[in-house]
């Protein structure tokens, strides 16, 4: 059999891997041809079929057989863009099929050479000729492709979910679902290296190419919430702003012991999550202290905004904190000593009662002036 016949049968039995592919099945697929002429087809179909049998080449098989009236395949050729299992390849020997080609080579389950060779069995009563590696690029690729594309899609579903650690308490969704102002869809994020398997809060809000990006950083007694005039108030001016629960306050998971805190480590998480998202010329708006945690990233940064702690928060700032085991966070912030210098940035000062959304507003203009946005 000539190269060019080979490709040109294994170009069709790609085209049944695709198909599979477009199935939801791992992309196999495999054609049978006897004097030139296909007489059968076959593609993954486990799924569909509820059957593990059910490979591109027992599909094949099956159908050669049922056209042909025998189940002795002499004289055909099987073209199958996988290396054949061992099943597959003992199929294959039954049928007396003479001559095999496979595309890409499987090193997990392969039985033509890869794993084990049961073709080359001197003890066994058939022989069957075996090619491979044609097109072997092209096959391996629709594999990988499909693989890759699966464990993003389990992956991302594992992180959906957010398994919650023994060490850690959560807020039920229900706490914060009649809270007024606050009407942005919640963002999460659990596989950054530093969160190691906790789920950290944050909302996203304002368009993604603005050259600036405004990071609401809330004080030890506080969470995202009470920025939530001054983000809509950014959001309304053009302005991309990310506000986060630190691990510990908010809709973020709450580490109930005390010694999971430290400002170092709160900031190297913030130092992963504005990588991740890639922001940059980041203007960093801070209440209290936690200067630490902004510096954890200074190249990101592009200015300092410090705000006065304004009136004493009212009852929905407690949302998060349904009981005391909810409130470690707080509690070891309050023994966090934040002195250092800011850094050596453009830097405003100002007072704003944060929940006045006439303040917020005026405060958004008067910062945006300042920063020169």
């Amino acid at each position: 059999m000539s190269e060019a016949t080979d490709i040109r049968w294994m170009q069709a039995a790609l085209a049944e891997a695709r198909a599979a592919r477009q199935a939801g099945e791992v992309p196999v697929g495999a054609v049978l041809v006897r004097g030139g002429e296909v007489i059968a087809t076959g593609r993954n179909a486990p799924i569909a079929c509820h059957d593990p049998s059910a490979h591109a080449e027992m599909q094949a098989l099956r159908a050669a057989a049922q056209r042909l009236g025998n189940y002795r395949l002499d004289g055909c050729t099987l073209y199958v863009t996988l290396e054949p299992c061992a099943m597959c390849a003992g199929a294959m020997l039954h049928a007396r099929v003479p001559r095999v080609v496979y595309g890409a080579a499987d090193p997990k389950t392969g039985a033509a050479g890869s794993v084990l060779n049961l073709f080359a069995e001197p003890r066994l009563n058939h022989q069957t000729q075996v090619a491979g590696g044609v097109l072997a690029q092209e096959c391996g690729a629709l594999l990988q492709d499909f693989f890759r594309t699966r464990r993003r899609a389990q992956r991302a579903s594992q992180l959906a979910a957010h398994p919650l650690r023994d060490d850690a308490l959560r807020t039920p969704d229900s706490a914060f679902a009649s809270l007024p102002d606050y009407p942005w869809a919640p963002h999460y994020v659990s596989d950054l290296p530093a969160l190691a398997g906790l789920r950290l809060h944050y909302l996203d809000e304002g368009p993604r190419a603005a050259p600036r990006s405004w990071l609401l950083l809330h004080g030890p007694t506080g969470w995202s919430y009470q920025y939530r005039h001054l983000l809509a108030a950014l959001v309304a001016a053009g302005q991309r702003v990310l506000a986060p629960d630190l691990i510990g306050f908010g809709r973020s998971d709450k580490p109930k012991k005390l010694a999971a805190h430290s400002l170092a480590w709160h900031g190297q998480v913030l130092a992963e999550l504005l990588t991740r998202l890639d922001l940059r010329q980041v203007l960093l708006v801070r209440q209290g202290g936690c200067l630490p945690l902004a510096q954890a990233a200074p190249a990101r940064l592009a200015g300092v905004l410090s705000l006065q702690p304004g009136p004493a928060p009212g009852a929905a700032y407690d949302a998060p904190f349904p009981d005391a085991g909810h409130r470690a966070g707080p509690r070891a912030f309050a023994g966090l000593v934040d002195d250092e210098a800011p850094p050596a940035l453009p830097h405003m000062n100002a007072r704003c009662n944060l929940d006045e959304p006439g303040q917020a507003r005026d405060l958004a203009l008067r910062a945006m002036e300042y920063f020169r946005l």
